[in-house]
């Protein structure tokens, strides 16, 4: 649900106004860098749930930084915590208190069941590792797949920090390695019988030593030394296939956030498009650097 379709009755002006004003900030080449990097922040975050439940003074956001063992004076609470809260429409103070609008209502609801989303993603950065995780949701990538998303100057480092925080993985080496039929006819060549079991075991498309070993039944060591007298015999060869980048599952967990950040975005951004009554077309549907807004 829009947020127009929640409008009623004496919320409906404020609601209009808020809109308004999202859409001169939302217009920004960056805003969708500047709201993650907002959001990237335990402390911000903590505030944003307070403020979205009840109007605060600074005095009582002080104090509710304080049950997590955060001491912050007022001024640093406002420079550092509601001032970038503001920038990028996710709240607003009147008579010196703060309160969520209901665009950041609606993010601080949805990011109340994930906590981890302001620890696992470095701060100030470009969210390359945000269209990262978002582009391996729909399925893993090669390394040249994800070298053409980002810089190829960053791919291992960033690739590097994504496993260090188990968001994603890549399969063992040996996975990756098949072993194929040649065509070659078999007839031609004396085999043993081990050989000729672990022969006929290989697949059409390939199959590689630790799932030979499996299904014929035999050492992984077996299957090696009589795959070495296969090729010998010019019967079998190795087809490698190259190493993907998949998801683990936190790393689905926090790619699935990164999606619904984006719905409530084009959610609020096409309902001031209706407030504002012009011809614009919206967000297009996509990743998070696929939509009207530059990245």
């Amino acid at each position: 649900m829009t947020p127009l379709q929640c409008i009623n009755g004496c919320h409906a002006y404020k609601l209009k106004n808020e809109l308004r004003s999202l859409r001169g900030t939302m217009n920004s080449p960056n805003y969708i860098k500047e709201l993650l990097n907002v959001l990237k922040n335990e402390s911000r975050l903590q505030i944003l749930q307070a403020i979205a439940s009840r109007r605060c003074s600074l005095h009582q956001l002080q104090h509710e930084l304080k049950k997590t063992g955060h001491s912050q004076s007022q001024d640093n609470i406002g420079e550092e915590y509601l001032r970038p809260l503001m920038s990028v429409g996710l709240s607003n103070e009147a008579r010196d208190e703060y309160y969520a609008t209901t665009f950041g209502s609606r993010l601080a609801e949805m990011l109340g069941c994930f906590p981890e989303f302001a620890l696992k993603l470095p701060p100030h950065s470009e969210c390359h590792e945000e269209t990262l995780l978002q582009s391996l949701f729909s399925g893993p990538k090669t390394f040249e797949e994800v070298k053409a998303l980002v810089s190829a100057k960053i791919t291992s480092r960033m690739l590097k920090r994504l496993r260090s925080a188990r968001l994603i993985k890549t399969p063992r080496e040996r996975s990756y390695v098949f072993f194929c039929k040649s065509k070659r006819d078999p007839k031609m060549e004396t085999l043993t019988e081990t050989q000729r079991k672990i022969y006929d075991a290989i697949a059409d498309e390939g199959t590689s030593v630790g799932k030979l070993a499996e299904e014929v039944g035999f050492a992984v060591r077996t299957v090696y030394r009589c795959v070495r007298g296969l090729k010998g015999k010019k019967l079998v060869f190795v087809r490698r296939k190259p190493k993907v980048y998949g998801l683990t599952c936190e790393g689905k967990r926090l790619a699935e956030v990164l999606l619904e950040v984006q719905e409530i975005v084009e959610d609020t951004w096409n309902s001031s498009e209706i407030v504002v009554h012009d011809n614009a077309s919206g967000i297009k549907a996509g990743g998070l650097f696929d939509h009207g807004f530059p990245s």
